[in-house]
């Protein structure tokens, strides 16, 4: 059986900010979002905190056959601690609703996975709303395991919402 061809990855730059605002916000939902519905005037996507370098994005073709910016991961380290310097941590991961299905974010992931061993990480770490099944079904089939529950975290949407935990180790 053939290789399954992965869909490109690559780091994003500032060039990469208008197409990565209109994704974010093209794509928010309660399933996944905790913050409110970003309205006009628009923050600008990258900031002190979130820097380009912090993202990868991957690419694919519209339905017009232009290759444009689909998806992205944020990765960053989850403190400033040097005691946890061996850890990644996914803070975010997107894939617009007319690239879904074509194995994008598990591309990210596993991007992220070769970026964080490259960068000396041997672990990776989120936070997935309990009740983002999609997410949590993808995350499971790419190694990570719940490593935690806060239950009823967030009220979201007239209900409380449990914040996961999830991790995995970073094989060589």
């Amino acid at each position: 059986m053939p290789a399954i061809s992965m869909p490109p990855v690559r780091p994003a730059g500032f060039p990469d900010e208008a197409a990565l605002g209109e994704l974010d916000r093209a794509g928010w939902s309660t399933l996944h979002a905790v913050q409110p519905r970003p309205l006009p005037p628009y923050a600008p996507f990258f900031d002190d905190r979130h820097r380009p370098e912090d993202f990868l994005v991957a690419e694919a073709p519209d339905a017009a056959g232009a290759v444009r910016i689909a998806g992205y991961t944020r990765l960053v380290p989850p403190s400033p601690l040097a005691c946890n310097a061996h850890v990644r941590q996914i803070q975010g991961l997107a894939v617009a609703d007319w690239a879904r299905g074509r194995g994008l974010a598990r591309a990210l992931l596993r991007a992220a996975f070769a970026a964080a061993r490259q960068d000396g990480a041997n672990r990776m770490t989120l936070r997935v709303l309990g009740h983002n099944a999609p997410a949590r079904a993808l995350y499971e089939s790419e190694g990570f395991v719940v490593e935690g529950v806060l239950p009823g975290e967030f009220f979201l949407n007239g209900r409380y919402a449990d914040d996961v935990l999830m991790g995995r180790r970073l094989a060589p």
